[in-house]
């Protein structure tokens, strides 16, 4: 394999018997949210589904992590910075709000905002919104006191910014308006109605309002405030645009919560990477009978491929599909399970979507038997589930550990991999039977012929289970898959924070056979689809 290493710099897979290629370049940055220019002059990019904030170089896009994922902070969502160089971040899955002192010490600010997101700083003022209906926005005190509510009623908040008339502006993102409020409190007012999909609004040098959508167009909307309030588009291209901060020289940086990297936006709607895009995951992974190939990325489903010419790292969006974790195709539909534990059908020639299941405790892996019915790994309810043609849903297995991935043989027998029990288990009317233990952490099932295939995330490993003989073997190894050896996990994130959204799910490397016999595996370690092919003799 060659090109980037990626995120945590893997080797390359290692193996006699498969040789490997990425369909896609790795991506650098996991996920990129808020983003503000910090005292040294770099773009800092808090990353939620990292846990951690990274320092960009706008020059030559050198990225340096400055807050890792196993300190205090959980899931920073965006940040600002005071007068005295402090860095204010908003956690946004445990509510908390925390200050980094520029000597790199932390300091719990408050605990009392409900999903924090939208955070700026007024000089030596502090205020932060929450993104929730009916949230508030709050000014906080760093040196102690109570927090002051300036006003209540947001319909999801997110990043905001004081505007050149002293006012505080910020989006609801649900209502599509934005608005401001003066930071010494008074009557909010609405600025701006019908605004598309608003998740950022942000002021240039020369005080025009630019206002980030979060749709798949990447549509920055300009507003005139000074006049006629009239309107300007700008289509940016970059799906899933999250945040911008602009430079001493007024160029414009945006963020992507769908692919992360960083992009410079220029008035006339080119861009040019400055961190490339790519898969913020991805998590499972399918292909269809035509050849396409199918990534379940979190924040959508994704067209993995060669790199685009304009060298921006990104792959396709299929569509946006908040916090979609498991994939499986079926025809002329992809089947899909969410983190806020739904089941879905998912039509590419139409865009048509049907809900299967709803209320499901953190589903994962998913496939499907010849006659339709689904199948799905349960992983919170530790359950196998099926949902038949008329989405009825059937427990096949419960009281297992932790089920990640399920799979069928041609005889329709199902697996599940277990990856806290090290396993992957058969069942057999209701009952989960070994079928191979001590695979560190499996998660990623696959069956070809009369082999099962897994991905043991804990040792970077594909294992391979015959399933005549029982047998294991080792078919390849340091996968990039996990977090990298020798590095500490970050602190466990609640499964779900307030108001039904989800945390911080737990990775899962998906894995899946092609029609000519190769493998693809989620390569979730630096952001790639990885292809196996058997290797051919003597290489």
């Amino acid at each position: 394999m060659t090109g980037r290493s990626g995120r945590y710099e893997a080797s390359g897979v290692r193996s006699t018997r498969w040789q490997a290629r990425r369909l896609n370049s790795p991506n650098p940055l996991w996920g990129s949210n808020g983003v503000a220019f910090g005292p040294d002059g770099r773009l800092y990019v808090a990353q939620f589904l990292a846990g951690q904030i990274s320092a960009v170089d706008p020059a030559t896009g050198d990225v340096e992590v400055v807050v890792p994922p196993d300190g205090p902070v959980q899931s920073p969502d965006d940040l600002a910075f005071g007068t005295d160089g402090s860095m204010y971040i908003a956690d946004l899955v445990p509510g908390r709000v925390w200050r980094r002192s520029p000597d790199g010490g932390y300091g719990l600010v408050c605990d009392e905002v409900k999903v924090p997101n939208g955070i700026t700083c007024v000089g030596d003022r502090l205020f932060v919104n929450e993104m929730r209906m009916n949230g508030r926005l709050l000014e906080l005190f760093p040196e102690g006191g109570d927090p002051v509510v300036l006003t209540d009623g947001l319909a999801l908040g997110n990043a905001m910014q004081l505007g050149p008339d002293g006012c505080l502006y910020y989006p609801h993102m649900v209502s599509r308006q934005v608005w401001r409020i003066p930071p010494d409190g008074g009557v909010p007012e609405v600025v701006a109605e019908d605004v598309h999909d608003p998740v950022a609004v942000r002021f240039d040098q020369g005080g025009v309002l630019h206002v980030l959508s979060r749709g798949p167009e990447g549509i920055v909307t300009r507003v005139d405030l000074h006049g006629t309030g009239s309107r300007s588009l700008v289509t940016s291209g970059v799906t899933g645009l999250d945040n911008a901060a602009f430079d001493a020289e007024n160029r414009m940086f945006v963020s992507s919560f769908a692919s992360g990297g960083i992009t410079e936006l220029r008035p006339d709607g080119r861009t040019r990477p400055v961190v490339p895009r790519g898969l913020d995951g991805p998590y499972g992974v399918t292909i269809d009978l035509g050849g396409t190939v199918y990534a379940a990325d979190h924040y959508r489903v994704a067209r993995p491929e060669e790199p685009d010419a304009g060298a921006s790292g990104d792959v396709t969006t299929e569509i946006l599909q908040p916090f979609v974790h498991g994939i499986t195709a079926d025809g002329e539909v992809l089947h899909t399970t969410s983190q806020f534990g739904t089941v879905q059908t998912y039509a590419p020639a139409t865009g048509a979507t049907r809900t299967r299941a709803t209320g499901l405790n953190q589903p994962l892996g998913i496939t499907v038997r010849p006659d339709g019915t689904l199948v799905v790994a349960e992983t919170g309810a530790g359950r196998v589930i099926a949902i038949d043609e008329a989405d009825t849903v059937t427990v096949l297995a419960e009281g297992l550990d932790h089920p990640v991935d399920v799979t069928l043989d041609a005889d329709g027998r199902c697996y599940v991999s277990d990856d806290r029990r090290g396993a992957v288990l058969r069942i057999d009317d209701g009952e989960p039977v070994p079928v191979a233990d001590g695979l560190g952490a499996p998660q990623g099932l696959a069956v070809h012929g009369d082999e099962l295939f897994t991905v043991d995330t804990a040792n970077r490993r594909l294992w391979s289970v015959s399933l005549t003989t029982g047998g294991t073997r080792v078919e390849a190894e340091d996968l990039a898959v996990g977090i990298p050896r020798g590095s500490t996990p970050p602190r466990q994130a609640p499964a779900l924070f307030a108001h039904g959204l989800p945390g911080v799910a737990p990775r899962f490397a998906g894995l899946t056979t092609a029609p000519d016999g190769s493998l693809l595996l989620s390569s979730n370690g630096e952001g790639t689809v990885v292809r196996l092919s058997p290797a051919r003799t003597g290489t």
